[in-house]
């Protein structure tokens, strides 16, 4: 543990909505029961949905060089956040995974996972002790170029740690990802479908103690990061989450 934050072994699941029935239709679905399938699994620190803004997006203030406006088929829908206890913890809940691989067709088209390497993901402590009121998260894609070690560095050692003295932000938690491989999550009769040039590497997760924190993080701080991001990412891009469900916090399931 740094004193500066925690670091976790954690995945996220990036989930697109059947597109033959109501958007909302499968959100609630996958929030009730298929979100019990994965609450049940052992082994859980924390299990979160993160429900993504079908409207409020994109809102990255842009920069040149810089794809800050998501294409709409790859749009996400929301994110399955998963973190284990133990490096071993995935190994005890090969059966609830079973089930959840039986289940995805019933809610999603498309399914991706990303993770880093065990205990990469960084949960930081903030200079804001308020509790959490609105969240985003960011995706970044790595620009051509720059070499995985160094982009890593970048956004854990250097755009994290500015962004950890930020008044108003109540949360912070990245993910920098091992490259994409289908195998990791290839669930049956849901697709896969990552082309290279649509991979993300890393993700930011913000909280914000309200709306005059968010609305002056994107206004005055945002822009300013841009000069040093846009030497490392090739895109950003941003989400407003609608809610945040969670089933299991510290180990226990609620």
């Amino acid at each position: 543990m740094s004193n500066k934050y925690n670091k976790r072994f954690s995945l996220s699941i990036l989930l697109w909505m059947r597109k033959d029935k109501p958007r909302q239709e499968g959100m609630n679905y996958w929030s009730g029961g298929h979100a019990q399938i994965i609450a049940a699994s052992p082994g859980l620190l924390e299990y979160r949905q993160q429900h993504l803004s079908e409207s409020e997006h994109s809102f990255w203030p842009q920069a040149e060089g810089l794809e800050t406006s998501i294409p709409e088929d790859r749009r996400v829908d929301g994110i399955a956040e998963v973190t284990y206890q133990t490096l071993f913890a995935p190994l005890g809940g090969t059966k609830q995974t079973g089930l959840a691989f039986k289940d995805e067709i019933n809610v999603f088209r498309r399914t991706l996972m990303h993770m880093g390497f065990p205990f990469s993901s960084r949960w930081y402590y903030t200079e804001n002790l308020t509790e959490t009121q609105l969240r985003d998260v960011i995706f970044f894609r790595r620009k051509e170029g720059v070499g995985s070690g160094e982009f890593k560095k970048f956004i854990n050692d250097v755009l994290a740690d500015q962004l950890s003295t930020i008044p108003g932000i109540t949360e912070l938690r990245t993910q920098v990802y091992l490259p994409w491989n289908k195998l990791t999550w290839n669930t049956p009769n849901v697709s896969h479908d990552n082309p290279k040039e649509e991979h993300l590497h890393a993700s930011i997760m913000l909280g914000f103690k309200d709306e005059a924190a968010r609305n002056d993080f994107y206004v005055n701080v945002a822009p300013k990061l841009n000069d040093k991001i846009t030497a490392y990412a090739s895109a950003v891009h941003a989400y407003h989450m609608d809610k945040t469900l969670p089933y299991v916090l510290d180990g226990k399931r609620l």
